[in-house]
């Protein structure tokens, strides 16, 4: 396609989506909630098809040498396929915000105002590899009244146009417009250029995807964008913490799984519990095979306890988000040390302290300035499944509209409204 073939695409695509957001925006919540059932009916019809599809992908990412974290986002199975269906059922089954009147209050006028729960309009969604954010995206938008406009990336592009079609198929079974989700049929990045420079079409952009990618979004785009760059995810094991409490729960935060932007890539410990704690862990990471690069005092420590198999970690290793079985680990003297680290080279995504100091552990959820942060938890539990939204759509370490997991009332906005009873202003 020429740059003008996709340009007058992305146009084309954009003013479907604008009129099909009007529709959404007052379809009421039966009908969105029988189009997300159906959606989901359709995805656990075609279970076959939709491994059959994604084994191309599969095929294409293996053959240009992608390392296996970026092949293990792009897995569909029986079982994520069946997540996506369950994903929809939850979403289907949350409080419909749309129209929600709060904050009502009576003025001296004798007017009253408050507040209502509406919908953006229509968010473009880019993203990479997880074929399973189609269906995520369209589940969320779809139940908080948006029209979604969704660009997956070339190595997942058969997965995404089937995902597609059983979400169309399940919007015209409830009467709804097909257009309200569509996912753009080129792999051609002009497509993306074009997509986050259409104000008039698109309310907001939600990018899900490598540094590189979100770090290009947020310099070109001209329209609002929802953004996390990195997860650099720390745990903390106080000087007071559980000793079986740190190991599950360090050890989860790491090796559950290895690719998701919530998984620990520091771990910090305080120095006067290390010695108990620090060897243990260690053999257990690496019976997983899990590479420690640690700071001078960690070695030193592990090397007396007869483990030697570590690395130096340099200055780059506590600000890197490794995305595989790699662990940074510093000793620390103090819980201001330990919040000192995490602000110079944390990303504000997720961290835990693990402690039985209750004084510490409210310090630490004040002045951590993280989009989520926790206490004796797994960073592991920071998405909208587990957060109880449904699905979600992406993680946001911005400070304004939305923070942390963004599921449905993210993808909303509020606006005035006002009863009167013939009221005048004098």
């Amino acid at each position: 396609m020429t740059s003008t073939d996709i340009q007058q695409l992305m146009q084309q695509t954009g003013e479907r989506a604008r009129a099909a957001s009007r529709l959404l925006a007052r379809a009421d919540t039966a009908t969105k909630n029988a189009a997300l059932l159906a959606i989901a009916a359709a995805i656990r019809s075609n279970v076959a098809h939709l491994i059959s599809e994604n084994a191309k992908d599969l095929s294409a990412a293996r053959a240009a040498g992608q390392d296996a974290a970026f092949v293990d986002r792009l897995v569909l199975n029986a079982k994520t396929i069946e997540a996506m269906a369950v994903g929809l059922e939850q979403i289907a089954a949350l409080p419909d915000l749309i129209g929600e009147v709060s904050n009502l209050r009576l003025r001296p006028s004798g007017i009253q105002v408050g507040q209502m729960r509406v919908p953006l309009g229509v968010i473009g969604i880019i993203y990479e590899s997880r074929p399973n954010v189609t269906v995520d995206a369209a589940g969320l938008c779809l139940k908080s009244g948006n029209a979604a406009i969704l660009r997956g990336g070339s190595e997942a592009i058969h997965s995404n146009l089937a995902l597609a079609t059983l979400v169309q198929q399940g919007l015209a079974a409830t009467g709804l417009p097909a257009d309200a989700v569509q996912v753009v049929g080129t792999t051609d990045r002009a497509a993306v250029g074009a997509l986050i420079t259409m104000p008039q079409y698109v309310d907001v952009i939600v990018p899900r995807g490598g540094k590189s990618l979100i770090a290009r979004i947020s310099a070109e785009a001209t329209i609002p964008v929802i953004k996390h760059l990195d997860g650099i995810c720390h745990v903390f094991i106080d000087a007071s913490a559980d000793l079986d409490m740190a190991v599950r729960i360090a050890d989860n935060a790491k090796t559950q799984r290895y690719s998701p932007c919530n998984t620990m890539e520091t771990l910090l410990v305080h120095r006067s519990i290390a010695a108990r704690v620090l060897p243990q862990l260690a053999r257990v990471y690496q019976d997983k095979g899990v590479e420690l690069r640690c700071d001078t005092d960690t070695r030193t420590l592990l090397a007396a306890a007869g483990i030697v198999d570590t690395l130096t970690a340099s200055e780059e290793d506590w600000r890197t988000e490794y995305l595989a079985p790699i662990l940074a680990i510093a000793i620390v003297d103090s819980l201001d040390a330990a919040i000192d680290h995490i602000e110079h080279y944390g990303s504000h995504h997720t961290d835990s302290i693990i402690t039985n100091d209750h004084t510490n552990a409210m310090r630490f959820l004040r002045e951590v300035d993280s989009a989520s942060v926790m206490i004796n938890a797994s960073t592991r539990f920071a998405d909208g499944f587990e957060f109880g939204l449904g699905a979600e759509i992406g993680i946001s370490t911005d400070k304004l509209h939305a923070r942390g997991p963004v599921g449905l009332e993210g993808l909303t906005s509020l606006k005035y409204v006002v009863f009167g009873h013939g009221e005048i202003r004098t």
